[in-house]
């Protein structure tokens, strides 16, 4: 009974703390009268049965709660902003007052209007967003809180604020991984609350709730788009444009609690200095809130504003005010740190309350976040001109479906461009209408368009919460001059329709340039249906419609002359496949080429259907296991087996033809599954391996070429007279946060086919390198003389990295192991580097 008392007593004396009157200022702490709330509005618990935090939230149960609360209240609306990979509904609760609801259409339209710069009109625009990182889940409950009180008080600041603003509520932004780890935390909660670390409670299964279904981290993809709950984000946010964005999580159970500004020195140069001084401003509402709650907190610490993919930073380059929010996770009921035990309703206790903060801080400063979002999209450099206009020419020789996609990703972002046309020579490059774009620079989004090609490699402060570059040139591998001029008559809205294929009586072969993306998903389809093709192993030029035209190395034939497949079911199954895919393809009623190999040359060599095996589960990274199996999955439609590490010794693997080893520790293998994987590379069966899986092989002696690791690196970084303080600058040189190198490659080779030219930018994040071999015609590629492109890598890698081996193709036996020492798939956007892995894939195999 007195644990009860007590209980109501602190909460009581919580809740009176959380709703001191809103004034000009933060330290104005005037007590108010406390006001009756519309108690016919369920609370989270009375809708729960039981108190909000007793049990860990699932998805289903929030959104039923937040279209509970849109019955009931007048003040509540839902926005839909699609579904996640497991179709699990995204919704945004919309609050405000009654009269405002009743007129969303006309504030929506003000809205649209915001990138013009005009005065603003209508209400202020709050979002706030919580729990992107599905195992962070105190800012959900916290969300279903603050809508229930916003949409019940009748309290004279929540009044004000609900007639001056609109606040969106997204409780759940990542639904999938948010069940993932709900579901797994209650499953191992007792009737006695276990604080002990080691507990299962606080050990989530591998992968963890924190990514999504395919095990991306999607506050990494604000930017690249790459997945569903990004791109109903993204379009809500343009929907909204809101004035100010809190971005909810939670960080090490030994920390406090933090909020941003961050390290001043990381902050991105693109961000206008206004916003840090507003961001500054509504800090000194945060340090209110949670002085009143006696809970500790920092700032310019350990986070930064730099890598604009994250959902505090992405606001920042689209005239919003973005702030961070991290508290100390209690991962479960209660958990053990450094500074005693820590608990969810504590946790959800302060979200809360630094929800309420921002609501009061931006209301306070609402003229100034107003003039601030209009001043930003303000000035001749953000208006489209007439005429002739200038900006970036971009181009993707052979590659329309690459075009496509930058078009889609552009357009979600909104982001003016064009379509050429007509071809458009400049210098010695063509840029030809099917696989061409010009973005203008003067435009409402030429910071972001800024952002997205930004390419540096100085900074005042060489550390890094992220990755340092994302250019989206080195991304794509596209052709891109920055500075041209057009003329308007050059230049379209309208996409460029693909020209069918046509086949006539004395076709003898279908050909498919390989450097086309969708040429590797349209092959395996062929291939699962039974469709023979071959792959040309160097190239040729042959007679297309009379015309001479160039097929490089990699060229994909199609005969049309096959046992069980008879012409017209090939060409009514291309033809099926053209419309689901962008591609050229051609018809040629001779196998005679005009140079270069004939079609019937044993240098075309005939592949067979894949059935590839990629290991997940603990040892593995699993984002690089996300990553490879979105692109098997959802771009090739392979039907790819996924087995944890502890089941391998279990399996023939003869089964299979590729094992796939994405970056990790692999710590639980031993040398006798090194054997056995051993032979079945020597039997005919191809390995790839990536990044941290190299340090095993080469432990088990299944490699021929040696590896240099970070301990190798660090040994270049000179730390003679450094003093205790140099430390955290010295760690800063030796971190590889992300960096785009550039590689050489061996043209000729079979792991290069495809890809335009002889060099190739990635994405570098891991200190590891391979040693130089002498084992003839092994490398692929190389890092160039001078690999950096963009972004921090300290001089010291540079130097060592120089023209050493990236890529390597080692026999074994009958088979052979892909080395690749860096991950070419990063967050699924380095669509230029993974043609790599259909080479492997297809490619490898069929050689003699």
């Amino acid at each position: 009974m007195l644990r009860s008392c007590l209980y109501f007593l602190a909460t009581y004396c919580f809740l009176s703390l959380l709703f001191p009157a809103i004034a000009a200022e933060p330290h104005d702490k005037k007590p108010i009268l406390t006001e009756k709330s519309d108690t016919n509005l369920l609370s989270p618990s009375q809708f729960l049965d039981y108190p909000l935090g007793q049990w860990h939230l699932r998805h289903d149960q929030i959104n039923f709660y937040l279209k509970q609360l849109a019955r009931e209240s007048n003040k509540v609306s839902i926005e839909k902003s699609g579904q996640s990979h497991e179709a699990r509904q995204q919704l945004t609760a919309v609050i405000s007052s009654a009269n405002n609801q009743a007129r969303l259409g006309e504030i929506l339209q003000q809205r649209q209007k915001v990138k013009s710069g005009d005065a603003q009109q209508g209400p202020l625009v709050i979002w706030l967003a919580y729990s992107i990182h599905g195992d962070e889940a105190s800012g959900a409950h916290a969300a279903l809180k603050l809508s229930h009180l916003l949409a019940s008080s009748n309290e004279q600041w929540i009044t004000r604020l609900l007639d001056e603003a609109v606040i969106l509520i997204t409780p759940s932004q990542n639904p999938d991984g948010l069940d993932r780890f709900s579901n797994w935390t209650n499953n191992y909660r007792g009737q006695v609350d276990v604080s002990d670390n080691n507990h299962k409670e606080h050990r989530q299964n591998w992968p963890s709730g924190r990514s999504n279904h395919y095990f991306a981290d999607l506050n990494r993809d604000w930017l690249f788009l790459r997945h569903p709950e990004s791109q109903g984000r993204v379009a809500l946010f343009h929907k909204w444009q809101p004035h100010y964005v809190g971005d909810f999580h939670e960080m090490g159970r030994d920390q406090s609690y933090f909020f941003q500004p961050g390290v001043p020195s990381r902050t991105h140069p693109l961000t206008p200095r206004d916003n840090q001084v507003l961001t500054e401003k509504l800090a000194k509402f945060h340090q209110q809130a949670l002085d009143e709650l006696k809970q500790s907190y920092f700032s310019r610490q350990m986070f930064d504003d730099f890598y604009y993919g994250k959902g505090s930073t992405y606001p920042d380059i689209n005239g919003s005010i973005g702030v961070l929010f991290e508290q100390a996770r209690p991962r479960g009921q209660v958990q053990s740190t450094k500074n005693g035990e820590i608990r969810l309703q504590e946790a959800i206790h302060n979200q809360v309350a630094t929800s309420i903060s921002s609501l009061k801080g931006s209301l306070a400063l609402k003229d100034e976040l107003l003039e601030y979002q209009s001043e930003f999209y303000q000035g001749r450099d953000k208006t489209l001109k007439r005429g002739r206009q200038q900006g970036f020419l971009i181009g993707a020789a052979s590659n329309a479906n690459r075009i496509s996609d930058l078009s889609g990703l552009l357009e979600q972002h909104h982001i003016e461009f064009y379509y050429l046309t007509k071809t458009v020579t400049q210098g010695k490059l063509n840029f030809a209408a099917q696989t061409s774009l010009f973005i203008p620079v003067n435009q409402p989004q030429k910071s972001l368009l800024l952002a997205m090609f930004d390419n540096r490699t100085e900074f005042t402060d060489p550390t890094f919460y992220d990755v340092s570059s994302w250019n989206l040139e080195q991304a794509y591998h596209l052709q891109l001059i920055r500075n041209t001029k057009l003329d308007i008559d050059v230049l379209s809205k309208k996409r460029p329709k693909t020209s069918p294929f046509n086949v006539d009586e004395q076709a003898v072969a279908l050909l498919i340039n390989w450097q086309q993306d969708n040429a590797a998903p349209v092959l395996q389809q062929l291939l699962q249906t039974g469709i023979r093709a071959k792959f040309a192993g160097k190239p040729f030029s042959i007679k297309v419609d009379g015309i001479d035209v160039n097929f490089p190395a990699g060229s994909l034939q199609i005969p049309l002359k096959q046992p069980g497949n008879s012409a017209a079911e090939i060409t009514a199954k291309l033809t099926e496949l053209q419309k689901q895919y962008t591609l050229d393809i051609a018809s040629v009623n001779t196998s005679s080429s005009v140079s270069g190999i004939d079609l019937g040359s044993p240098d075309f060599h005939p592949m067979k259907p894949i059935k590839p095996l990629l290991v997940t589960g603990h040892g593995t990274n699993a984002s690089e296991v996300g990553e490879l199996w979105y692109y098997l999955d959802t771009k090739l439609a392979v039907p790819v087996t996924l087995v944890d590490v502890e089941r391998l010794t279990r399996l023939t693997l003869s089964n299979y033809s590729h094992i796939i080893l994405p970056g990790g520790s692999y710590s639980s293998l031993d040398e006798k599954f090194a054997r056995k994987l051993g032979q079945f590379a020597s039997l005919g069966g191809t390995i790839i391996a990536q990044k941290g899986a190299l340090s095993w092989l080469n432990k088990g002696h299944l490699l021929k070429t040696d590896l240099k690791e970070a301990r190798f690196y660090n040994q270049l970084f000179d730390s003679t007279n450094l003093s205790f303080a140099d430390r955290e600058k010295l760690e800063a040189r030796q971190s590889i946060g992300g960096a785009i190198l550039e590689l050489t490659l061996d043209p000729t080779h079979p792991l290069s086919f495809g890809i335009r030219g002889n060099r190739l930018p990635i994405l570098k994040n891991k200190a590891l390198g391979l040693t130089e071999t002498s084992t003839p015609f092994i490398v692929a590629a190389k890092y160039s003389e001078e690999p950096l492109l963009s972004g921090y890598l300290a001089e010291e890698y540079q130097r060592s990295f120089s023209m050493s081996p990236a890529i390597l193709l080692e026999p074994r036996g009958k088979g052979e192991i892909v080395i690749l020492a860096d991950n070419l798939m990063f967050r699924n956007i380095w669509l230029g580097s993974e043609k790599i892995y259909a080479n492997a894939l297809y490619f490898v195999p069929a050689l003699d």
